[in-house]
């Protein structure tokens, strides 16, 4: 049994093809794993605040020094952190627009991003603190962009997997639904994706 965290951050409602695909790897971990839970946020509908100057400056005070305004500016943030933390595997689910990842996504990383929390200094450098996850990015795009002319402008996958990586989650697979805008391949572009779904 695994405990499933499933992130949304499309605009599109239930038309989007990333909450489809990211459904559609919920499934196959359910399949893998009876009984596992699900929690679903839509970080859209949630309306996940930019951090602000307070909140900033929050991070960085010591938790028996935070004053009770200190502690509400952050008591998102710290909800966030907890949830990312309680769970065995995220599911993101990540759109491509204008080349990157949504303003909502964005958000959710800055809160879940915190020295001493998900993250730390060692000798050699950052240390990653959030460990044992296994992440799925479910990315769509209207183009392709894994391959070809596009390729470089890919700014989704490559910021996921760096941010992921600079906590703690190596372990990320994205799967692709691509070309949905194309012609040529947006009939099958989602069941080809859907078909190449690879639970560890």
């Amino acid at each position: 049994m695994k405990r499933i965290l499933h992130l949304i951050s499309s605009l599109q409602g239930k038309a989007s093809h990333s909450l489809q695909l990211g459904q559609a790897i919920v499934r196959k971990i359910q399949e893998k794993y009876p009984g596992s839970t699900l929690e679903e946020l839509n970080l859209v509908e949630m309306e996940i605040p930019h951090l602000t100057p307070d909140s900033l400056r929050a991070f960085f005070i010591p938790q028996d020094q935070l004053t009770e305004e200190d502690k509400a500016s952050i008591q998102l943030s710290d909800t966030l952190v907890q949830q990312l933390l309680a769970a065995d595997i995220i599911v993101i689910g990540a759109p491509l627009y204008n080349f990157t990842i949504h303003s909502s996504l964005k958000a959710w990383i800055d809160h879940i991003t915190r020295a001493g929390v998900t993250f730390g200094y060692g000798e050699n450098g950052p240390v990653g603190m959030v460990k044992g996850k296994k992440v799925y990015v479910a990315m769509t795009s209207g183009g392709i962009y894994s391959e070809g002319p596009a390729k470089a402008y890919d700014f989704v996958a490559p910021y996921l997997q760096a941010v992921l990586g600079f906590l703690g989650m190596q372990d990320v697979s994205v799967v692709r639904a691509e070309g949905l805008k194309m012609p040529a391949v947006q009939g099958h572009a989602m069941d080809k994706a859907i078909e190449q779904i690879q639970i560890d």
